[in-house]
């Protein structure tokens, strides 16, 4: 009996020797295991690219293929607009032309189970199991499969997690061997999971602030006016390309510079000065000068604050304004022209009706009264053109259309009109008329008298010496040039591209002696444009301009009145 104990006894202590040899393999081969899990947690640096997560996933799906002994393996993750788990590159096994189209609802199968739960799952067979979609099951030779979610956790100071938020799941599929994937697996590929998730939350975090970053810098570099951020300082942390220009810096100069190294406008330092050391933000005008002349600037500072709410730094912005302030001065200037221009015929009608009422006596002879009732009539048409040229502004600034009358128009007989009405307003100038005969165009024949009545005005008006002015015409095939040339005091070349624009004038002593409202050009070219044409203008300082206009013969159909 005894002996037969005994003999149990042993064989039951073999058993269990056997069972601890066996266990011990099993410790040493798990330890392995984790010890590679662990090196596949830190296969590289922290990608901070798109190209390095990819690279950085490629490794760490091919150690958790090699670990797990899978054939496959898989990384999904959320797109929370489309409430989708979406296939990330690369995975192992798989090719990339496979996983644009792999998508699977978070409400849906395996993948959508695993995410909303939080919990592994183990299928032994993938074809068998109602969860999984039999068609991407197919289409992927899957056998068999595990499935963990990816997470994000947040643990307090006992290590208890606190919040969990998913961003994915992790597959293998297809245990080699033809196995099954175990318990063991499942938690070694839930401690690679969650060194995954990490890695990829953060990719994707830093990989989305340098795009934000990168995108805000090009926006700033991109405005048009000038941007300056000042760290607390005084440094120089961002200088955009309008800034470097108001301020002449080379583009790549400036940035980490104390900002009076930098900036040499010391209304522009004591502004960012004053707003460093009081958090009180200003704005200026400032007016800088440089090679283009004068330019006017609108210049405001702010306050960056950090998180303890204490001044960081501050950014200041440039608006240019030079071209507001000059609009409003011209506008100053035109309502000043406007009354004088009002004002002098109006003067000479009131002073003539007034001689000729008082001349009760008819000390004046007929023909004495009628040159001035002729003075009167050619005032009161010049009040009428000053009117209409007034509303014809009025309704290209408010954007309708100019109204054209459109009828054959013979382009010498109203050209020698014009002429022979202009011939009376001067006994300087010899008023010269080439065109030939029989050229007939399409057009609103007052909008082109207004046109030459305008250009010639201004060459009698701006040639003070006299001289000759031709007005020609020319046959162009299927549009007809007209030019006026005169020999007067010509246009400085920095005021070419400026001469046809609402209230421009050419600011000396010889065109404040001329007057003129600064609207006639601007006019001439508008009305040039409705009949579908074109006008330019060449000049010298000193000999002369002329201005060319080219109209269509025939002009198109006029736009409705808005």
């Amino acid at each position: 009996m005894a002996r037969k104990e005994i003999s149990g006894n042993q064989e039951e202590l073999e058993r269990l020797r056997g069972r601890l040899l066996q266990l011990e393999a099993d410790k040493k081969q798990l330890e392995e295991r984790l010890s590679t899990t662990s090196s596949a947690a830190e296969v590289t640096p922290p990608a901070t690219t798109p190209d390095e997560l990819e690279a950085t996933l490629r490794l760490f799906v091919r150690k958790v293929a090699m670990i797990l002994q899978a054939e496959k393996c898989l990384i999904m993750l959320l797109d929370q607009e489309a409430g989708e788990l979406y296939a990330q590159r690369p995975a192992f096994g798989l090719p990339d032309e496979m996983m644009a189209s792999f998508r699977v609802p978070i409400t849906e199968g395996v993948s959508g189970e695993v995410f909303r739960t939080g919990k592994p799952a183990l299928v032994e067979d993938a074809m068998a199991d109602p969860r999984t979609a039999q068609e991407q099951v197919a289409l992927l030779h899957v056998r068999n499969m595990l499935t963990v979610p990816l997470a994000i956790e947040r643990r307090d100071e006992e290590q208890r997690v606190v919040d969990r938020t998913s961003i994915g799941v992790l597959h293998v599929f297809n245990k080699r061997g033809k196995h099954s994937f175990n318990d063991e697996d499942r938690g070694i590929l839930q401690v690679l999971a969650r060194n995954a998730a990490s890695v990829i939350s953060n990719a994707q975090l830093f990989i989305n602030i340098s795009a934000e970053k990168q995108q805000l810098e090009s926006t700033l570099q991109s405005i048009l006016s000038g941007v300056l951020v000042t760290a607390g300082n005084g440094r120089v942390m961002l200088m955009n390309t309008a800034a470097k220009r108001i301020f002449s810096v080379s583009l790549d100069d400036g940035v980490g510079k104390p900002l009076n190294e930098v900036v040499k406008v010391d209304r522009v330092l004591e502004m960012v000065n004053h707003t460093l050391g009081t958090a009180e933000e200003r704005t200026e005008e400032i007016s800088l000068f440089g090679s283009a002349g004068e330019k006017v600037f609108q210049a405001q500072t702010a306050v960056l604050r950090g998180e303890d709410q204490q001044t960081s730094g501050v950014v200041a912005t440039f608006n240019d304004i030079t071209e507001l302030r000059n609009v409003e001065r011209m506008k100053t200037e035109f309502v000043s022209s406007v009354s004088h221009e009002l004002r002098t015929p109006l003067t000479s009608i009131k002073g003539f009706i007034r001689t000729l009422l008082d001349d009760a006596e008819g000390y004046y002879d007929r023909d004495t009264q009628i040159e001035f009732y002729n003075i009167i009539d050619q005032e009161c048409d010049r009040l009428v053109r000053l009117i209409s040229d007034l509303l014809n502004v009025s309704r290209i600034e408010a954007g309708r259309a100019l109204e054209l009358n459109l009828r054959n128009v013979d382009v010498a007989t109203l050209i020698n009109r014009v002429a022979t009405s202009q011939r009376s307003y001067t006994t300087r100038h010899e008023i010269v008329v080439e065109a030939p005969d029989g050229l007939v165009i399409t057009a609103d024949e007052d909008k082109v008298d207004q046109m030459l009545t305008n250009l010639l005005s201004n060459a009698i008006k701006y040639s003070p010496e006299g001289g000759t002015i031709t007005v020609s015409a020319k046959d162009l095939g299927g549009r007809v040039s007209v030019s006026v040339a005169d020999q007067g005091i010509g246009i400085p070349p920095e005021h070419l591209d400026k001469i046809f624009a609402r209230f421009h004038r050419v600011d000396s002593r010889d065109t404040r002696q001329a007057g003129g409202t600064g609207i006639g050009l601007y006019l001439v070219k508008h009305l040039v444009q409705a009949h579908g044409g074109e006008i330019e203008v060449t000049s010298k300082v000193g000999e002369g301009s002329t201005f060319s206009f080219t109209l269509p013969k025939t002009s198109p159909a006029p736009a409705p009145a808005n």
